[in-house]
């Protein structure tokens, strides 16, 4: 099952290389929400990893995103002892438009994670 949440891009950490073959970046976004007239404001740090780690890379500090995610439990014992670590784990991010911005018809920038091209003109044109 997959979530989303949208927020601002408060940090993003340099990709961790955590063995030969497995690697990992994490970021945070700030999530601010107005309570009864109370503004709360939450931090969510994500991980991704192996291939997704560059989803993060076209977005700036303070860019408002839409982060897609999975949540991922695991369950970690040692001496006898047991704990349990959650992981959200992103795959994608779309950059939301700031205000007075335009775009084409709707309310977000072209997914991060749909071209592996840089170059500004790449068309998608395979058939699916």
């Amino acid at each position: 099952m997959s979530y989303e949440l949208t927020g601002k891009l408060v940090i993003k950490y340099e990709t961790m290389q955590k063995t030969e073959s497995f690697k990992t970046r994490e970021f945070v976004i700030e999530k601010s929400d107005d309570i009864n007239g109370r503004t709360i404001v939450n931090y969510a740090k994500f991980q991704c990893v192996q291939d997704k780690t560059g989803i993060v890379d076209r977005v700036n500090t303070g860019d408002e995103i839409k982060v897609y995610f999975n949540i991922k439990g695991t369950k970690w014992e040692k001496d006898g002892k047991v704990n349990y670590f959650t992981n959200l784990d992103a795959w994608r991010i779309e950059q939301l438009l700031q205000p007075g911005s335009k775009a084409p018809d709707n309310d977000y920038l072209e997914p991060l994670d749909t071209f592996s091209s840089t170059a500004p003109d790449a068309v998608d044109d395979l058939p699916f």
